[in-house]
């Protein structure tokens, strides 16, 4: 997998590639997390300008893409940073695995052989995925770094 990130100071840019590689490896085969190519861009103020933490896209085929960009508001704490990032991994995988397509054309997401069109946020199973499995892979891989007894790790730190 090939991770470039920019953006955000050099601890936040070392993060957010390390969770991403962990989260990779995590939930994908080694086989399909190394034909990935992800951009992380860490953008100050992403929330305030566009009403997002974090979101993530493919940039090539829509039937299983390779090649991705996720965007991560850098003004936010590096837990926040790093469990913004695992969610948006969540995403790679669930397009990268042929598990969600867009049908942009009929304004349509399809996840998992089911077509959803409207759909609130909180209800949309690719993100009941995402945020069930953030957390999770945030615990995971802060024990395999040996950085979960750093305080910024702890919840409600901000």
């Amino acid at each position: 997998m090939f991770i470039e990130v920019t953006g955000g100071t050099a601890k936040k840019r070392e993060i957010a590639k390390s969770i991403a590689e962990f989260s990779g490896a995590e939930l994908m085969s080694k086989r399909l997390a190394n034909s990935l190519d992800i951009v992380i861009e860490l953008i100050p103020n992403l929330n305030s300008k566009e009403g997002v933490y974090g979101d993530c896209i493919w940039e090539d085929d829509y039937n299983r893409p390779k090649e991705f960009t996720i965007r991560v508001d850098s003004k936010m704490k590096p837990r926040n940073i790093a469990e913004t990032v695992a969610h948006e991994m969540v995403h790679v995988k669930q397009w990268a695995k042929g598990e969600m397509k867009e049908l942009v054309s009929q304004n349509k997401t399809k996840f998992k052989g089911e077509l959803f069109g409207d759909t609130e946020y909180w209800f949309r199973p690719w993100e009941i995925e995402a945020h069930g499995i953030e957390k999770g892979l945030f615990v995971k891989w802060a024990e395999a770094t040996g950085v979960s007894n750093q305080k910024w790790t702890y919840d409600n730190v901000y």
